[in-house]
């Protein structure tokens, strides 16, 4: 047994057969009318096909997932509602804060305001990256109430980033447990990697997963980490010098469908 599952779905009106790892997440589906197996994870070839075998209906071609068709791309022609574009850094906190300021005095800081503090710091980092051929895209909403604090677009592959406020607090890393000064742990990157499925799942592409650590005194991870990067805000530039995954017209059209909210709406 190589751990995977297939589970058929449909998905805009075509029926679609994926290859889940036991935890739910997908590394590759199967699409019959176009006879072709998408890849996540080019290392998983063998284990996809293996699982795929009984449902293969004849000759299949196998590789990852095509870029945007033409089709797809004229959804660039967005109404400004549906356009994620805009979108600052923490704009889901910037417009709960509007609605909602709380109390003017508090006997603790709203603890909002420190995520949106972290989010901005962290967005900033990568807005500079814009001028190296990457994207951002900020405060994407998700079904269920949830968001996507970041999604990094760029010639290294695509990045869904959840920033996290630690200023002058050392961090601790303990796979899936994180640990900001003396709070209590949590499992905070599950969250980050399911952050990154669901990315994968919208856009049909291979998502990474970033933990962004906002100002903090120390960050130690005591394990080699599975799927996930952990990183300081100041250091999010390193990103920048991945390279040799996406070809400047690839970025370029699945910015287009990241940045069109409809994306989002099934994940």
């Amino acid at each position: 047994m190589n751990g995977l599952r297939v589970i058929p779905t449909w998905r805009h009106g075509q029926e679609r057969l994926y290859v889940c790892l036991t935890d739910g997440r997908n590394v590759a589906w199967y699409d019959r009318e176009a006879a072709r197996v998408n890849l996540l994870s080019e290392e998983r070839r063998k284990d996809v096909l293996d699982a795929l075998g009984p449902f293969l209906t004849g000759p299949v071609t196998v590789g990852p997932p095509p870029v945007p068709t033409p089709a797809e791309l004229a959804r660039l022609t967005l109404h400004p509602d549906d356009d994620l574009a805009p979108n600052r850094p923490g704009e889901a906190l910037i417009i709960d804060l509007d609605r909602d300021p709380g109390p003017a005095r508090r006997l603790r800081p709203d603890p909002r305001r420190r995520a949106l503090a972290a989010e901005q710091a962290v967005g900033d980092a990568l807005d500079h990256l814009e001028g190296a051929g990457w994207h951002t895209l900020h405060s994407i909403p998700l079904p269920g109430g949830d968001r996507i604090d970041h999604l990094l677009i760029g010639p290294g592959g695509i990045f869904a980033v959840r920033a996290l406020n630690a200023r002058k607090q050392r961090v601790l890393v303990a796979d899936p447990m994180v640990t900001v000064g003396r709070r209590e742990p949590s499992p905070l990157l599950r969250r980050v990697r399911a952050d990154a499925d669901r990315a994968s799942y919208a856009l049909t592409a291979e998502v990474h997963a970033v933990l962004a650590v906002a100002g903090p005194a120390d960050v130690d991870v005591l394990a080699p980490l599975r799927e996930v990067r952990v990183l300081k805000d100041t250091d999010l530039s390193s990103l920048a010098r991945l390279g040799g995954v996406l070809k400047p017209a690839d970025v370029e059209a699945l910015h287009a469908m990241a940045r069109d909210r409809h994306t989002w709406l099934h994940t």
